[in-house]
């Protein structure tokens, strides 16, 4: 049993930064890549960072040097460290595992188990 819980969405004006978290139960921190993904209004989820332990750190486009992953093994806790925000940046959030990572992925459906989401709103 994996269980994700994202955490730390909210409101905010362009410019401004916020911090995600997702707290893991189990091995899922620890022993498999972990992702986040995000949902809009009318949109596809799409693809926003990931971890894998041999691959490393890899961002969306859209995202690259804006938002941080990072991890805390020792608290089971994932992080996307999301500043210079914008309101095209609004959407639910939600992290992602995978239980047998072979390679990176971007793709929703190489991913086993989600988090609930938390929602990031941007204004103006």
């Amino acid at each position: 049993q994996v269980q994700l819980v994202e955490s730390g969405g909210g409101l905010v004006q362009a410019g401004d930064s916020l911090r995600l978290s997702c707290a893991a139960s189990g091995r899922t921190f620890s022993n498999n890549a972990m992702g986040w993904f995000r949902q809009a209004p009318g949109k596809e989820r799409e693809f926003v960072a990931a971890f894998t332990f041999f691959s490393g750190t890899y961002y969306a486009d859209s995202v690259k040097g804006r938002f941080t992953i990072s991890g805390d093994n020792a608290k089971n806790t994932v992080y996307l460290q999301m500043n210079s925000l914008k309101p095209e940046d609004t959407a639910i959030y939600y992290c992602a595992a995978r239980a047998l990572p072979q390679r990176k992925s971007t793709i929703p459906e190489s991913y086993d188990f989600w988090g609930q989401g938390t929602q990031v709103t941007v204004s103006s």
